[in-house]
């Protein structure tokens, strides 16, 4: 049995240009192609098509995928593998979910009080569980951008990816404390930062207006992004989602 691209994209929610796209770059090309032009893909290409997605959700970049793929001998020890790191990225999203009750707890404590949260809890502490880089393993619907930022992540050792995050995650507070302070997302300041991200951004692939607008919206929609940002400040997703529109509108056209 075999099933169409459309049909595939409904039960993975990935969408169809991605799935071109992973044909186009070798990753998963399908079954067969119908007299039609139409893509078909059959459980072989099922079973893939979920490592590639829980790889992807692991923060794994294409390229590195397709070389775990194509390396991969026994499918059912692969996904045990898979099944082993899923295990401890549920331990980081359960030590997240601590940090942010944590921080309700110590806000809580602090309005009682006066006393400044940073003396209750060592201010690294924050950030328990959290981790930026999972911004590029989500741009899921953005094969290009995402593509180009795994390439240059896989050859980056440790050393160098750590101060890549440390600058998103004191972009994210320095976005925070904007908020904090009442800027509006259209102040100069947040708008600074808007634009160094985005400058990023395109540094790795032309990104439109458009674009942009949707990798905003996915700082609200995608669960990982918006966990991030609300582990920092409730409400931050919403604030960078804005801040990113009305760059978009004023900068970008």
């Amino acid at each position: 049995m075999d099933w169409p691209i459309s049909e595939v994209a409904r039960m993975s929610g990935v969408t169809a240009r991605t799935l071109r796209h992973y044909d186009e770059i070798g990753l998963l090309p399908p079954a067969r192609i119908g007299s039609n032009g139409h893509r078909y893909y059959e459980e072989h290409q099922l079973l893939l098509l979920q490592q590639i997605l829980v790889l992807r959700e692991l923060g794994v970049g294409l390229p590195e995928i397709g070389r775990v793929l194509a390396d991969q001998v026994d499918t059912v020890e692969a996904l045990r593998g898979h099944h082993r790191r899923l295990l401890a990225e549920r331990d980081r999203l359960d030590a997240l979910a601590g940090t942010v009750s944590r921080t309700i707890a110590e806000l809580e404590q602090s309005g009682r009080d006066g006393r400044p949260m940073t003396a209750i809890n060592r201010p690294e502490n924050l950030f328990e569980g959290v981790q930026p880089a999972q911004y590029e393993g989500n741009l899921r619907d953005f094969p290009g951008l995402a593509e180009e930022a795994g390439r240059r992540a896989a050859a980056m050792t440790p050393a160098e990816v750590e101060p890549g995050q440390r600058e998103r995650t004191a972009l994210m507070i320095r976005l925070a404390e904007h908020m904090a302070g009442g800027a509006p997302a259209g102040a100069e300041p947040v708008q600074a930062e808007i634009d160094a991200q985005y400058r990023a951004l395109t540094s790795l692939h032309a990104v439109s207006a458009d674009e942009y607008r949707a990798i905003g919206r996915l700082c609200v929609e995608n669960a990982d992004w918006r966990a991030a940002y609300e582990a920092i400040a409730p409400g931050l997703a919403e604030f960078q989602r804005d801040a990113i529109e009305d760059y978009a509108v004023s900068r970008l056209g």
